[in-house]
């Protein structure tokens, strides 16, 4: 008995020491008062890691824009493209560029074979009488300067957000006045590339529960005076079904990574629909197995994207995601805290995404 009574307090006052310290360690220690934006892991598992220095097939690049400040420096794009795998790019015209269609146009023209040009609408005069003439011809003259599509279109809730040169705010995808330049871009065989609200969790609420907060402090969408997400989408795909005859192309997964079945109905209820997936690889690549499923299944539909500069790492960073089977790691540049892991596609997806679907578009469509 006596012995049991001495293990019961012995045990006692040990979990009471145990208790004690771990109290003064909390404490002492730094790691108590990291904060999570300076949260920075690095893997400690023992497992493969693939660099991928060249894409396994061409890859015709369905999203960038007019990086380059120099001759010298589209140049260096150029052969940084040879180098990876990367047969041409779409250069994309939005109003923080800077300069007019023409000029940029120009600025490409001695290396044209890697480079096809997208432009914006211009709103120029919507609400006046000569409307929508006024914008049909700006079209149209675009197309003759040597533009293959329109875009990057952008509504985060307060209309084209990249609109050049006139203002897009209040200009919604499925505006009535929008409908005969979207019916005239069908018409040229000219598919409409549009940035539709932001990632989702960048509308939830601002607290411990958001997976996205590390990047949600900075990266956050005020929905006080302008469309929310749900509304973005409802007016996005009014303008997908009003207009069967044109092609839509949806950037970054239509911002639907966190919910790919929601995407995979709007593919199956429209065949004009196709999706790129630009500048949302740490997005998608946190749900590897969901999202390799789900490009399997619409390997038709899907188009590769970068819109994210001109280096070589960047093409590689996305090439490591789609072709491996690496798992938990992490690209800094991405700036999530989560790890990422491959798709590992099959060849015949990667065929499709690299560029097969986005020759059909520019080529058969036309």
């Amino acid at each position: 008995m006596k012995n049991h009574v001495f293990l019961i307090i012995s045990i006692a006052l040990l979990a009471g020491c145990t208790a004690s310290k771990e109290g003064e360690q909390e404490a002492a220690n730094p790691a108590a008062t990291i904060l999570l934006k300076d949260f920075a892991p690095e893997v400690i598992n023992n497992i493969p890691k693939t660099h991928v220095e060249r894409a396994k097939f061409d890859i015709i690049d369905m999203h960038a824009h007019d990086y380059a400040s120099s001759e010298e420096e589209i140049a260096q794009w150029t052969k940084t493209m040879d180098r990876v795998g990367v047969l041409n790019t779409a250069v994309m015209h939005c109003s923080w560029i800077g300069r007019p269609f023409e000029e940029y146009v120009e600025a490409y023209a001695p290396y044209k074979d890697h480079f096809k040009f997208w432009c914006c609408f211009d709103y120029t005069g919507i609400d006046g009488e000569e409307w929508p003439e006024c914008g049909i011809k700006a079209l149209e003259r675009c197309k003759q300067l040597g533009a293959v599509g329109i875009g990057e279109l952008g509504d985060k809730g307060e209309g084209d957000t990249y609109a050049r040169p006139a203002d897009g705010k209040d200009i919604h995808i499925n505006d009535p006045r929008v409908k005969p330049l979207i019916e005239k871009a069908g018409e040229l065989k000219m598919p409409i590339s549009i940035h539709i609200a932001e990632p989702y969790w960048m509308y939830l609420p601002m607290d411990a529960t958001n997976d996205g907060l590390v990047n949600a402090v900075t990266w956050h969408v005020d929905t006080t005076n302008c469309y929310g997400y749900d509304k973005l989408m409802e007016t996005f795909e009014n303008a997908v079904r009003e207009n069967p005859k044109t092609i839509f192309i949806a950037c970054h997964y239509l911002n639907m990574t966190h919910d790919l079945p929601r995407l995979g109905k709007l593919l199956d209820k429209y065949p004009n629909l196709y999706f790129d997936i630009s500048a949302r690889v740490a997005e998608s690549a946190h749900t590897p197995r969901a999202t390799r499923e789900f490009l399997i299944k619409y390997q038709d539909r899907v188009l590769f994207g970068t819109d994210n500069g001109m280096d070589a790492e960047m093409y590689q960073n996305i090439f490591h995601v789609l072709e491996t089977n690496d798992e938990h790691f992490y690209v800094p540049e991405y700036g999530y805290h989560w790890a990422l892991s491959g798709f590992n596609l099959p060849d015949e997806v990667l065929k499709k995404l690299y560029h097969d679907n986005a020759y059909r578009i520019l080529t058969e469509y036309r």
